[in-house]
Order: C-alpha cells, then sequence, then structure tokens
C-alpha cells in the first residue's frame, strides 16, 4: 500500500512570521524567543523558483510556509577562521568566504552568491572586522597576505 503525504503550501501573504532586517523571527506576539525553535525555523530555511519558504516533513504532511522577510532570508551569523575564512549561516551552512562576493550597502556588510543574498549579522561582522581596514577611503578585507577592496553600492 502506497501513502502521499498530504502536502501544505502557505504563501508569503498567509504566513504567520517573518524574519527582521536583523535575522530574528517575529510574529503576532513578538520576537521568538526560545533557542530551539529559531534553531529550528533557521535550519528549515529553504529556496526554491518560488522564494523562500520553511520547509518541513513529517510522516503525515509535507509543509512549505513562504515567508516575508525585510532585508534578505539567510545571515551570516559566525566566523571560523583557518586557512580561509568559514561562514556559518543561520541556516548552520558552512561556506568559504569568497573576498570578491562582499560588498558594503548603507553601512551593511553583505555576500552576493550566485543564488543568495547573504547578511552579516552584528556578531559575525565584529568578529570580521579584525580583517577589514580603511585604506585611502575605501574598506578593504586583508587576509592571507591579501587585500581585496570591498564595494560600496
Amino acid at each position: 500500500m502506497t501513502s502521499t503525504k498530504k502536502q501544505i503550501l502557505v504563501p508569503k501573504e498567509k504566513a504567520v512570521f517573518w524574519l527582521d532586517k536583523h535575522g530574528i523571527w517575529h510574529n503576532e506576539h513578538g520576537k521568538f524567543e526560545h533557542p530551539k525553535i529559531i534553531r529550528f525555523f533557521n535550519t528549515s530555511i529553504q529556496k526554491d523558483d518560488q522564494g523562500y519558504h520553511v520547509y518541513q516533513v513529517t510522516d503525515e504532511i509535507e509543509e512549505k510556509v513562504y515567508f516575508p522577510y525585510e532585508d534578505t532570508a539567510l545571515f551570516v551569523h559566525d566566523i571560523i577562521v583557518e586557512k580561509q575564512i568559514k561562514l556559518i549561516l543561520n541556516t548552520r551552512a558552512v561556506m568559504d568566504l569568497t573576498p570578491d562576493q562582499l560588498f558594503i550597502k548603507k553601512d551593511n556588510l553583505y555576500c552576493q552568491t550566485p543564488e543568495h543574498l547573504i547578511k552579516f549579522t552584528q556578531h559575525a561582522l565584529v568578529k570580521l572586522s579584525r580583517y577589514i581596514e580603511e585604506i585611502d577611503g575605501r574598506f578593504c578585507l586583508k587576509f592571507n597576505h591579501t587585500t581585496h577592496p570591498i564595494e560600496e553600492k
């Protein structure tokens, strides 16, 4: 006997939660506070051709909830410095920093990959700041004996 899961698709306009410009989840009652719930939401973020959504599968259902976000759905929450700088995203994905993907807009640091716009949280920016210098009026990333200018948009 073959069973199929019930599919639930919630459009962004009907989502009851959203992500603010600092990467903090909210609902009508305010900020999410419980760390396990925040971690669940962050690690459930996926993207398809219709946009970012929180995705979950149980024995009975497959659910996608497209959610509104103020700036971007992905955030660098932390960095690890080894031979390269590694970015830890809110989804818990880890990626190598590619310096030419960095840019500054409205006093915020972003990383633009072919697939995603990713914003640095305050915590990640503070950790990365030891490798950022201002040279001739431009911010640059200095790491491993190389200097990479950071574009301002």
